[in-house]
């Protein structure tokens, strides 16, 4: 994600020749605000740790089920539900696992269940008994760490002003398959992933115009100042979503199932 914010203003210095500079400088501010981003179509998600898990070997014979309640998350930007069907998702697009509904059930299959059973609807799902989960995967995002580093600098020239910084933040995901007939947690996987953004700015260009202008010997009525920022940040969902696919990848590998 990216926002770009530019001002000009015009400084008003002596009677000569600035005309054509402020109405180019105008000019080429309106034609780039008036250059709006072109629309992208909708695509399938092709994140490099989503491709990860879809090129993971595929098993062969009857996958073992599993399923998870609910993601637990310590952080307030980050609702649970959400981490839920991200995690349930990789599951699934892992190939490893054959995923049973447990969280939504009363949302969905129950309901199509009685349906079914005041013969509302054909076939006998009434009667049909739900897949027993063999293991459940219990997960929670437990860390954000903001501003883990940062770095910030500027400097100066005639006026001018040009300066930057760079931001790193860190969220962190836990996971932990329990056996369901045991209760024994028989993996787990912790996975950190950062989160960079980085800002830039530009001021002061008037400034700069005019002492090189006056170094000259020349004047203008008006000096164009531009002021140009720009912002950078990775998506916050992004970066959750690569880190449970990690976590998911670490668990295919080394969870014997």
């Amino acid at each position: 994600m990216m926002t770009r914010r530019t001002e000009l203003s015009l400084q008003e210095t002596s009677p000569h020749w600035g005309h054509g500079i402020a109405i180019a400088a105008i000019a080429a501010l309106v034609a780039g605000c008036a250059d709006l981003p072109a629309q992208e179509p909708a695509r399938v998600d092709s994140a490099a740790s989503t491709r990860q898990l879809k090129a993971l070997p595929r098993k062969t014979g009857e996958l073992t089920p599993v399923s998870i309640y609910e993601f637990r998350s310590s952080v307030s930007e980050i609702p649970a539900r959400g981490a839920t069907d991200m995690f349930k998702t990789a599951l699934v697009n892992s190939g490893q696992f054959r995923v049973v509904e447990r969280a939504r059930l009363n949302e969905g299959v129950i309901r199509e269940k009685q349906l079914n059973a005041g013969k509302l609807s054909g076939g006998k799902s009434a009667t049909t008994k739900l897949t027993e989960a063999k293991y459940l995967f219990e997960g929670a995002i437990t860390q954000a760490n903001a501003g883990e580093t940062q770095r910030a600098g500027a400097f100066g020239i005639a006026g001018a002003q040009i300066g930057g910084s760079t931001n790193r933040d860190v969220i962190g995901v836990d996971v932990r398959v329990v056996e369901v007939g045991s209760g024994d947690i028989v993996a787990a996987v912790t996975v950190q992933k950062a989160i960079a953004s980085d800002s830039a700015n530009v001021s002061g260009i008037g400034s700069l115009i005019g002492t090189m202008l006056a170094k000259q010997g020349r004047s203008t009525t008006y000096v164009p100042d531009v002021q140009l920022q720009q912002q950078r940040k990775q998506s916050l969902d992004v970066a959750l979503r690569a880190a449970i696919d990690q976590a998911v990848v670490e668990l295919a590998e080394r969870f014997e199932h």
